[in-house]
């Protein structure tokens, strides 16, 4: 068997984007893979029949990065293939274009184009429609216009692209760049009539909706000047053309609202008790009433890590008279199902990761992570589970990876969980270097699931020890809450496992390094402005200053807040006592920054503020920023931008470490 290299992510593929048709006899899905020499990622539309497994390749353009089925045989799917309307577009035009292709054979057709800049699409029929569109408060209209007044609108836009006016918080969002009076907006849209029509207002911005007999159930979050962490629930009826408020946004985050037997079932947070990472609970909603349907101690998403995912899928679904919907529990990513009466079920193992899934009958059909396997789909019937495609089986058989040991221990009475990975080509008696890994979020999980930097590190002989501190998901509210401590109870869970893992294992007490991004680039700046016990570090996405992060970032104001338990003028000094900068006089840890120029989420004057305070005191740093990336480079970042992040890493280890 070889070596895992670091580049041969550029040999995996990724799925994603799993749907069923209507008649349930074929599944859709999404497959991505890295084309290194033209810096991006193709992905293309596949299809699995039901009954046989087998599964082949619809689509070759390699932009096919999401569809709908139109019925039980056409699949519709956005693209761009005229050459004059991608032109128009590229002049500032709003345009939408959509494919459709049968999956019994034939090229694929032009179906309709939308002058708009859709975001998400849902079928009513082959004629109806329901979008959500990007929507511009500043924006010019460059679709209708013509002539003289067209020219004279595209100077203006020409000279608008030189400056940014912004009024109101959030002004950008991570992936997002600037967001200023853009929302995310819902319609209607009849093919045949080309009848395009508005369903929410100018300011709101929609985050969630479903459909059911000729109604639409929205979530909106509306604001003006501040966008406040609330939303409120709306229903629309298409043929009255009525809009009812169903819940105001005065009390509550929603996660989603769906159609549930006779009444609306919604997921809640108060934020009341644990804030705004405290995990929602399922209400009825019927007859203008709110009810407690049942209490939830999880959060209503998959947040075990990997860096061996691209693209997403859905979570939600309600079928007859059932909620499915993905959580996580410990540190594995599973299929629960909650009914009309309140009984809650887990359908999948606890295994690894389901990351979508589609149902037919009894039988579940899943894409995940299953052991150190990457993405492929399986299928569960009768308690079995079996997996169907080997998109990725050569990764397994022809390349050496190491297990991942369960190493948990005890800090002050609270069992961390935890793992060791060994150098894959391991002998006794040697010493070997090591590397602890720390998770984003806070609140996410490290898993036993495929994760390639480890696996990279430890096919070139480094011990890697990861484990989930307090703070992170899977364990329920109270154990998530490090709300006012930060760098406290969370460092010393890390503290205390680096200790167990270096007793128990063969590794050079001197050649230990750190990294994590995100809270994980927190808590590596934290970590090396505290202990000096690390070889060498290195801080990804991280944040340095509470105070900066608070007045720059996508989610500082309201986040930081919520999460320090202090604001720049409500107990300053507790804020900055929590602020890695702070203690960066105290650090002797050479220390490489990693950041990209728009992460708007842990903004890059939060890296140039830690390197600048590191040099300032003669500390060895360096810090390699990305331009045209964001928050997201390690896992969906271009390819080369790939390669050369985890390059800048792995030597950064090589050098101090060996």
């Amino acid at each position: 068997m070889e070596n895992l290299k670091l580049k041969d992510f550029l040999d995996y593929n990724y799925l994603s984007g799993m749907e069923i048709s209507p008649d349930e006899k074929n599944i859709g899905f999404v497959v991505h893979k890295a084309d290194y020499d033209e810096n991006k990622y193709n992905s293309n539309i596949w299809i699995m029949n039901k009954e046989s497994k087998k599964y082949f390749r619809l689509t070759g353009m390699d932009e096919e990065r999401s569809f709908i089925w139109l019925n039980n045989s056409n699949i519709l799917f956005s693209g761009m293939r005229d050459k004059k309307l991608k032109a128009k577009i590229d002049e500032g035009e709003k345009w939408s274009c959509f494919y459709s292709i049968d999956i019994n054979g034939g090229e694929a057709q032009e179906y309709m184009r939308i002058p708009l800049k859709i975001t998400s699409i849902k079928s009513i029929d082959e004629e109806n429609f329901i979008l959500t569109a990007q929507y511009d408060n500043y924006g010019i209209n460059l679709n209708e216009l013509t002539g003289e007044e067209r020219a004279e609108a595209l100077q203006k836009i020409k000279e608008d692209r030189d400056y940014e006016i912004i009024d109101e918080i959030p002004f950008w969002s991570n992936g997002g760049g600037f967001t200023n009076k853009k929302r995310n907006r819902l319609y209607l849209y009849n093919k045949t009539s080309k009848k395009l029509q508005a369903i929410s207002d100018e300011i709101s911005n929609i985050t969630y909706s479903s459909y059911k007999d000729g109604k639409i159930l929205y979530v909106v979050n509306r604001f003006l000047n501040k966008q406040e962490q609330r939303e409120a629930i709306y229903l629309y009826d298409i043929s009255k053309e009525t809009t009812e408020l169903l819940l105001p946004s005065d009390e509550y985050r929603v996660t989603f609202a769906e159609f549930f037997g006779d009444a609306i079932l919604c997921a809640l947070n108060d934020t009341k008790k644990y804030g705004l990472n405290q995990n929602p609970d399922f209400y009825i909603l019927k007859d203008g009433d709110l009810k407690l349907f049942k209490e939830n101690d999880t959060w209503l998403v998959n947040t075990v890590g990997s860096d061996c995912r691209y693209g997403s899928g859905k979570n939600y679904r309600v079928i007859g008279e059932k909620l499915y919907y993905i959580t996580t529990i410990l540190h594995d990513a599973v299929l629960k199902s909650l009914d009309v009466n309140g009984k809650e079920e887990i359908l999948t193992k606890l295994n690894g990761s389901v990351d979508t899934y589609v149902l037919s009958g009894d039988e579940i059909f899943f894409i995940g992570l299953r052991g150190l396997r990457l993405q492929e789909i399986y299928h569960l019937s009768g308690g079995e589970e079996e997996q169907l495609t080997k998109f990725n089986e050569e990764i397994v058989k022809n390349k050496k990876l190491s297990y991942p040991e369960k190493f948990n221990i005890k800090n002050d009475g609270v069992e961390i969980e935890g793992w060791v990975l060994k150098p894959t080509d391991y002998e006794e008696g040697k010493n070997y270097p090591a590397i602890l890994d720390i998770h984003g979020g806070p609140k996410t999980v490290y898993g036993e699931v495929f994760y390639h930097e480890m696996q990279v590190w430890a096919n070139m002989g480094y011990f890697v020890f990861f484990c989930n501190p307090r703070g992170g998901d899977g364990r329920g509210n109270e154990f998530a809450d490090i709300r006012g401590k930060y760098g406290t109870i969370d460092y010393e869970d890390l503290m205390k496992f680096t200790d167990e893992v270096i007793k128990s294992y063969p590794i050079l007490k001197d050649k230990v390094g750190v990294t994590g991004g995100s809270y994980g680039g927190f808590m590596t700046n934290w970590i090396i402005g505290h202990t000096d016990r690390f070889a060498c570090a290195a801080s990804q996405r991280s944040i340095a200053n509470w105070f900066s992060k608070f007045g720059t970032t996508d989610i500082g104001y309201y986040f930081n807040v919520d999460q320090n338990a202090s604001s720049p003028w409500d107990n300053p000094e507790k804020l900055w006592w929590h602020s890695p900068m702070k203690y960066a006089d105290k650090v002797v840890t050479p220390t490489l920054f990693i950041h990209s120029e728009e992460d708007y989420r842990c903004w890059l004057v939060e890296g140039i503020q830690m390197f600048t305070s590191l040099k300032y005191h003669g500390v060895p740093a360096r810090l390699c920023m990305f331009r045209g990336e964001n928050h997201e480079l390690s896992r969906s970042g271009k390819p080369k931008h790939r390669v050369k992040r985890l390059t800048e890493i792995t030597n950064w280890f090589e050098q101090f470490l060996k």
